[in-house]
Parts: structure tokens; C-alpha cells; sequence
């Protein structure tokens, strides 16, 4: 675990693929999501809280494709997997995932 990590470090700003979980503290539930998304990345974020309103306030205010809500495992094969800003774009699985692969064509007819 890192401890006093400066707000300029690349560790608050990239977007980390490795065994690395940053924690940071903070006195608002507004401060914790600005923090969170003040990034330009966007995979995955994670949520543990026991209060269930600010379980979905937070949730749904996160710049984020995903969410582990008080679990760290969030992939899963029926489920869409993919990020928001320099995180992606579309998904992978689930029916999102298909759905990236088509392309929708409207006929309109007369007979």
C-alpha cells in the first residue's frame, strides 16, 4: 500500500492494468467522485459502502463503464465488458457485445 501519494503523480492519472489498487481517502461523497473522475480514463471503478441510496447516487454519477459494487470481480462472459473516454469504446459480451457486430437496416414498404 502507498501512502501519501501527490495529487500530480501518474498513479491518480493512468489508467493501471497490474496488481496495483490505489486507495484514497476523502471527507465527501461529491469529493470522492470528483476525484474519481477526474481522469481521462474510464474502465472500471469500484464501490463498497453498506448504504444502499449512496450505493446508486455514486454509481450513477461515476464517468465509468463498469462498477464493482462491494465486490472486487466485475467480468463476466454474459455481461458487457468495456470503458468510457480513453477507456474504450462499445463493449465486448452480452448482448451489447453482439450488437457491435450488426448493422441495423430499415426498409419501409408499400405493396
Amino acid at each position: 500500500m502507498l501512502a501519501g501519494v501527490p495529487d500530480e503523480a501518474n498513479l491518480r492519472q493512468d489508467e493501471i492494468f497490474g496488481p496495483v489498487a490505489p486507495v484514497f481517502s476523502f471527507d465527501s461523497e461529491e469529493e470522492a467522485i470528483r476525484e474519481a473522475n477526474d481522469t481521462e480514463y474510464g474502465l472500471v471503478s469500484y464501490v463498497f459502502t453498506s448504504n444502499v441510496k449512496r450505493a446508486f447516487r455514486v454509481c450513477e454519477a461515476l464517468q465509468t463503464g463498469m462498477i464493482g459494487l462491494n465486490q472486487g470481480m466485475v467480468s463476466n462472459a454474459s455481461a458487457p465488458f468495456g470503458g468510457v473516454k480513453h477507456s474504450g469504446f462499445g463493449r465486448e459480451g452480452g448482448y451489447e457485445g453482439i450488437e457491435e457486430y450488426l448493422e441495423t437496416k430499415y426498409v419501409a414498404v408499400n405493396l
